[in-house]
């Protein structure tokens, strides 16, 4: 069993994904589509890796506000992961992202990552924060 980490924007979605013994999270790719609500493609691909990686479950980053509300990124992603249950029949898991665009930032800063660059790598880095930290929660829950 592997669990999916996604960090759903606008334009892209960061994708990770588990090891078999849920442990660590890996960054696989960022998939990236011309127009925000054109997400066949996306959700094509995304159906792709589950079947390649044989996932069962789904973590999706939700981007609460700092100050705990609900914006208008949230319906979206909400949307989303409707979507994503309808064409996998998967459980997706909402998973707060604040802060997990930062960290990424602030981690290949310290790789040493140039700020041109850094922007190619981002959601993914994003993606395995998000999975990291549901599955560090899952292993704790289970102590």
């Amino acid at each position: 069993m592997r669990i999916m980490g996604l960090d759903f924007g606008s334009k892209t979605v960061g994708v990770a994904i588990s090891d078999s013994l849920l442990i660590t999270a890996q960054g696989i790719e960022i998939i990236r589509r011309k127009e925000e609500n054109k997400l066949r493609q996306t959700l094509a691909r995304i159906e792709a890796l589950i079947e390649e990686y044989e996932v069962e479950e789904i973590v999706l980053g939700y981007p609460k506000n700092m100050n705990d509300t609900l914006g208008e990124r949230v319906e979206k992603t909400d949307s989303f992961r409707e979507s994503l249950e309808r064409r996998t029949g998967l459980p997706v898991h909402l998973w707060d992202e604040r802060l997990t665009t930062v960290a990424a930032d602030k981690a290949m800063m310290e790789a040493g990552i140039r700020r041109e660059n850094r922007k190619d790598h981002v959601d993914k880095i994003a993606a395995i924060f998000i999975l990291q930290g549901y599955l560090d929660y899952r292993k704790m829950q289970q102590s």
